[in-house]
């Protein structure tokens, strides 16, 4: 099978799951947004963002590690069994940790109401990362069927115990006060029952992941553990460095804007309307789940560096146009966040742009990934954290989460161009910037267009909006379609 096809497909599996799970999703921002007041919703946001950095610790980039490493070795299930066993002892180590510091934890935070909800999240977010490698190892065995079904039952499940939670019990105890099942309900738990849900939804999800568990065996080498901790380590840090760039503007929001201005209101605005921009980020990790096994497997084969070539081009022609279809049809999407958060639709197409530059980064960075130069992977991510970091501190303050928004662009397009003349040196890839700068272009002048044209009818600004995603596709049909009709 042609390799792009085989990628193009394997993106298509993982994609249904990630698109159906982020449908599913949508849900909660619907609910979220319409129960929770802007500032609960903020509260949440900001938890999530620190949940964002444990999961990064808590895994230690064993994850590509094991890639890496199950390519290398002969002897796969002692690579399986060490690396479990290495997550097992982390993430009992840290939940026990936490058991004991985090009322501690929750002072410093200054949430001491929601000790208890920090201590939740914490045991979620430790079982989640010891579920990271029996979810890595159906990947490498490309199964990926189960590994969606376990994803879609994941969400459901999370979502079901939300509308139970959220909207049942609460209906339940409005009509019948005295119903046997209100026992298990408390009004004034509120936001809690968002992680409790999460919570629920993780223990299941690893009781069904008993099966590929049980492949766990005796045989832990220390020697590879050592070898791959080498590995992973550096992809740690620039893993850390990275969710400073994805999660640290939703923390500075809370302690930067100026105490006239209700920090937590603005930080909820800004977090319901970065959830309008996720389908571009569930394309950058559905083809991340696909790519990264896809671009180990092929190293060592002839053309490998001209393939790896022709999937940026395709990622780019479609981040693109997943930007235009969500830009040129925002009053279809604006609609999935209560109207009380439409004052920040504004930083849409921006956050947009940013995400799309972090999947361009994801392919420029394969280069660091199969020389085994990993630290210059965290060497990129620490100086894209700076940017981040400097552009919040200082303009937050004046421009609120717009600041923050740009802090994204600026970010990821200073790790790509820094990656880009890297891999040149050490692992060049003969790119096509050529087209990929035309398609750019073509994208941003479309987009410009649509700003500029006034169209006070929906179904004419939506018609015109299709009219001009057709001429887009157009464009890209005329300068592919000898490889397209080649892979037909």
């Amino acid at each position: 099978m042609n390799p792009l096809k085989r990628l193009a497909g394997e993106t298509a599996i993982y994609g249904f799951s990630s698109i159906a799970a982020r449908i599913l999703n949508y849900l909660l921002v619907v609910l979220y947004t319409r129960v929770f007041t802007a500032e609960l919703y903020g509260v949440i946001n900001e938890l999530y963002a620190y949940a964002a950095f444990l999961i990064v610790i808590l895994t230690y980039g064993m994850e590509t590690g094991f890639f890496r490493f199950i390519n290398k070795y002969v002897d796969q299930i002692k690579i399986f069994s060490t690396t479990l066993f290495s997550l097992f002892i982390s993430s009992v180590s840290f939940i026990i940790l936490l058991f004991l510091t985090h009322e501690h934890i929750a002072l410093v935070l200054d949430y001491e109401m929601y000790s208890n909800l920090i201590l939740m999240l914490g045991i979620t977010v430790a079982v989640d990362a010891f579920s990271t490698i029996p979810f890595v190892k159906l990947r490498s065995e490309n199964r990926a069927v189960r590994f969606v079904t376990l994803k879609v039952f994941n969400i459901v499940v999370n979502i079901t115990f939300n509308l139970f939670f959220l909207l049942l019990l609460p209906q339940i105890k409005a009509s019948s006060p005295d119903s046997f099942i209100l026992f298990i309900y408390d009004s004034s738990f509120g936001i809690g029952y968002v992680i409790l849900s999460n919570l629920i939804a993780t223990i299941l999800t690893l009781i069904l992941l008993i099966k590929e568990i049980a492949k766990f065996r005796p045989v832990v080498s220390f020697s590879v553990l050592k070898n791959m901790l080498g590995y992973s380590v550096p992809l740690l840090v620039s893993g850390l460095a990275g969710t400073i760039n994805e999660s640290i503007d939703r923390i500075l929001l809370r302690w930067r804007l100026p105490e006239t201005i209700n920090a937590q209101e603005q930080l909820g605005i800004y977090g319901a309307n970065i959830r309008i921009a996720v389908l571009m980020i569930l394309f950058i990790q559905t083809f991340r789940y696909a790519a990264e096994p896809f671009f180990f497997n092929y190293q060592k084969q002839k053309g490998s560096k001209e393939l790896y070539a022709q999937v940026m081009k395709y990622f780019v022609i479609l981040g693109i146009f997943i930007f235009l279809g969500i830009t040129l049809f925002i009053d279809f999407f604006k609609h999935i966040i209560g109207s009380d958060f439409h004052e920040g639709l504004s930083i849409v197409p921006i956050v947009l742009v940013g995400n799309l530059l972090l999947g361009v980064y994801f392919n420029l960075s394969i280069w660091y990934k199969l020389t085994d130069m990993t630290r210059y992977g965290a060497y990129l991510a620490i100086l894209g954290a700076l940017v981040t970091i400097i552009i919040n501190y200082t303009l937050i303050p004046v421009y609120g989460y717009i600041a923050s928004a740009w802090a994204h662009v600026a970010c990821y397009l200073v790790m790509c161009v820094l990656s880009y003349n890297l891999g040149k040196k050490y692992y060049k890839i003969p790119y096509d910037f050529n087209r990929i700068v035309i398609y750019f272009i073509a994208g941003g002048l479309i987009y410009f267009t649509y700003c500029n044209v006034n169209i006070e009818v929906p179904v004419a600004r939506y018609l015109f909006s299709s009219l001009l995603i057709a001429i887009y596709c157009l464009l890209v049909y005329y300068r592919e379609k000898d490889e397209i009709l080649h892979y037909k």
